[in-house]
């Protein structure tokens, strides 16, 4: 179906028709329409795994690992804790607002929300984010990439057998039916992609005072930090892991890995064992290695590897008509070339050498730089690294593992600066999709009159005015 401007404005005119309706602000409705949507995912679990596997490659255990589970495991959070993250909260107003004592703090629905989501995780960054909307009480306009068109297709059926249009729409198109969306009055966008189009999303979104949520990759990319007394092994094993996982094309993925001099060597040797264990001596031929989304992606990651060939030390090769690169590693590479300055999503790694004495170098490089979505560091010693991560700027992380962090229940996915603005998962997505309206009760009886005029020849009121509001 082709969107034009007219069908897009109908779309977002039913919608906030419904959500007046205040259907949507029964808990108990709400929480069937996420059961539903949860065994809707179940029951389509095969064909989203063959339309990961059509879109990206995806084995249909990886399918599962990063996109299904993770939603389901999503939804089920939403599930267990939306009835205490709605209940109006009760303040006690202080004495200041006497004889008003009591305050409440309403978690109230933004309306009208437009979800924008990319091709990498078609089915967590689309069903996620969405179940954090519907789970606040919103209704949703669900925008996929077009790069994605199986995934897209899968879950266009899914949304369609599941919800009214004026509830929650998935909206299929190109840029000009993003731009046609974008230009609505909605109440809330969330974008998911790049910093570049998100510059766009935040222009358009201006012009309507929308507010807006963004996860970003990240212009600088995601640094990884390997100092020379880590366990080498294990943190091989683990960034080998990521880097072949999606062929790289992950916004929390390390983009560069700094590796303490000292060490660098041997790590190199730990790397290599583990790409080649983890998927075998001839990559481009092994069915469970996820390819680049498309030939332009391809090409990219085939022209930087190329400009970089006389310093690739493991892989380099690609197949373009399967648009699958093998996993690459190139040194030594220097801090301040061009390729550790900007966002991959490939699997390209550059290896950064740098003396572990001045790792306090290396981090003001990083500091230097636009915010990662990401830090990651090895070490066997924790309280330094602590010390690190606390100081730093950035989305989030870990210390001694690399993408976990994002699995934990209870705390937010987000980014800061040029990776991205707001946070989700649970009880943050909900908080991000509700505006939390401040209503004092007031009294009719007791009232004071420190606050009303005159002031003149009153001295006491001042005295009490300052007392009340210490």
């Amino acid at each position: 179906m082709s969107w034009t401007k007219e069908e897009i404005h109908g779309l977002v005119e039913k919608q906030r028709a419904f959500f007046r309706s205040r259907k949507t602000l029964n808990i108990s409705w709400r929480r069937e329409q996420l059961r539903r949507l949860k065994q809707a995912v179940l029951a389509h679990k095969a064909e989203l795994e063959a339309a990961l596997a059509e879109d990206l490659g995806k084995s249909a255990a990886e399918a599962y690992l990063c996109d299904i589970g993770p939603t389901i495991m999503e939804i089920d959070e939403i599930l267990a804790g939306m009835g205490r993250w709605a209940r109006p909260e009760t303040h006690f107003s202080g004495f200041a607002c006497f004889p008003s004592l009591i305050t409440r703090v309403y978690k109230m629905p933004y309306g009208v929300t437009l979800l924008i989501s990319p091709y990498n995780f078609p089915v967590l960054l689309t069903i996620g984010v969405l179940a954090a909307s519907l789970s606040a009480g919103n209704t949703a306009i669900v925008k996929t990439s077009s790069k994605s068109p199986a995934c897209t297709r899968v879950l266009k059926e899914l949304l369609g057998s599941l919800y009214p249009p004026e509830y929650c729409q998935l909206v299929e198109g190109g840029h000009d039916v993003a731009d046609a969306l974008l230009e609505e009055r909605v109440d809330k966008i969330f974008y998911t992609g790049s910093p570049a189009v998100a510059r766009h999303v935040l222009e358009l979104a201006a012009k309507n005072l929308t507010p807006v949520a963004l996860e970003l990759g990240g212009e600088s990319g995601n640094w990884c930090i390997v100092r020379k007394d880590a366990d080498l092994r294990d943190a091989a094993r683990k960034i080998a892991f990521f880097k072949l996982c999606n062929s790289g094309q992950i916004c929390i993925d390390v983009n560069q890995v700094a590796v303490a001099e000292e060490v660098v060597e041997e790590f190199l040797s730990c790397l290599k064992a583990e790409f080649i264990r983890q998927i075998g001596e001839q990559p481009l031929q092994n069915s469970e290695y996820p390819h680049l989304i498309s030939l332009a992606a391809y090409e990219r990651c085939a022209a930087e590897a190329e400009a970089y060939r006389e310093r690739v030390v493991f892989g380099g090769r690609g197949e373009r008509e399967s648009l699958r690169y093998e996993p690459t590693v190139i040194y030594p590479v220097n801090r301040d070339e061009s390729i550790v300055q900007h966002e991959l999503f490939s699997p390209l790694l550059p290896v950064v050498p740098y003396k572990d004495a001045e790792i306090d170098d290396l981090l003001r490089t990083i500091e230097e730089r636009e915010h990662p979505l990401a830090l990651y560091l090895f070490t066997r010693n924790t309280r330094a690294a602590k010390k690190i991560m606390a100081r730093m700027q950035y989305g989030g992380g870990c210390i001694n593992e690399v993408c976990m962090h994002m699995m934990v229940r209870g705390v937010p996915f987000n980014g800061t600066g040029h990776s991205g603005m707001g946070a989700y998962h649970g009880v943050w997505g909900f908080r991000e999709f509700t505006h939390p309206s401040t209503v004092l009760m007031g009294s009719s009886r007791f009232n004071l009159s420190l606050r009303e005029h005159p002031y003149a020849g009153k001295a006491w009121k001042k005295k009490l005015i300052e007392f009340f509001e210490r």
